[in-house]
């Protein structure tokens, strides 16, 4: 594995593995990896010849009170696993390298950026955006793995490989849960052994509304409410919505398409997203 960190040492070495008639699949991630990120490893590994991974913290997605300062990070570790895990390329590059001095260019997501976390987290998805636009011109990959855990980031960056006539396959891979249900998140490691017992709640909601999915329910109204009874040991419930999976708009009942019931909560001052996709989608929903 080859630990790169400026854009010219990485096209160079992405060059010289294209030469050789290599395709390239890319995962882009914010560090502290756990098995969610090491399953997007091992999709791109099952799909492409040369894995790339990024470990990039990037600041423009975090609002003035969220914890970019404490965002969890281990580098010799993340280092470590991808190394064992047989990716090619770590490309680990700092601030100025991504954000020169002087920077101005924003990616505007648009109506997708709107519901469910932007509208609790203004800016977020533009960062996003911008982020992740800057990362595909510097890897320039056939194919990008997400997970489904981010559904709505998931459905931002397909819109805007879509829009920019970006040549990217867009690969999405389901959530990697805990034994337990718990949804894998780098944000897990703020939770107290009681506050992670209380977080369960969100899956449990979740799971219990795919069950009435299974058995019959198409009813929005009713499949929300079956999830909301089971939140009750949250701190705050941010957002519990059903959206439909492709367009993020409020699901019409009955349901006739694919629907994501997406939830933000906190649990002590941990906030913690989580989904669930009804129904066969051929968009986001394939974390």
């Amino acid at each position: 594995m080859q630990t790169i960190t400026t854009v010219a040492k990485l096209r160079s070495t992405i060059s010289e593995a294209r030469s050789g008639g290599k395709s390239v699949g890319f995962v882009p991630t914010m560090g502290y990896l756990h098995d969610g990120h090491l399953a997007l490893v091992q999709a791109s590994q099952m799909q492409c010849d040369v894995t790339v991974v990024s470990i990039f913290v990037n600041p423009t997605q975090f609002g003035p009170n969220e914890d970019l300062s404490v965002y969890p990070r281990d580098f010799p570790r993340d280092e470590k696993l991808c190394h064992d895990a047989g990716v090619a390329i770590l490309f680990a590059p700092d601030a100025q390298e991504v954000y020169p001095p002087g920077f101005h260019t924003f990616v505007e997501p648009g109506e997708l950026a709107k519901p469910l976390c932007g509208s609790f987290r203004p800016g977020h998805f533009r960062g996003v955006a911008t982020v992740v636009s800057k990362l595909f011109n510097m890897v320039q990959p056939d194919v990008a793995f997400f997970g489904q855990k981010d559904f709505q980031q998931c459905a931002v960056v397909r819109r805007m490989v879509s829009d920019l006539n970006l040549p990217i396959e867009i690969v999405t891979v389901p959530t990697i849960r805990e034994s337990d249900g718990l949804a894998m998140s780098s944000r897990n490691r703020y939770l107290s052994e009681e506050e992670r017992r209380r977080a369960l709640a969100i899956s449990r909601g979740l799971f219990a509304a795919v069950a009435e999915f299974q058995e019959g329910e198409r009813n929005a109204r009713k499949l929300l409410a079956m999830a909301k009874q089971h939140l009750d040991t949250v701190d705050r419930l941010q957002y519990l919505e059903l959206v439909d999976a492709d367009t993020l708009e409020p699901a019409q009942s009955p349901l006739g398409r694919p629907a994501a019931l997406c939830a933000a909560a906190y649990i002590g001052s941990t906030r913690l997203i989580d989904n669930v996709v009804l129904g066969i989608s051929g968009g986001c929903g394939a974390e």
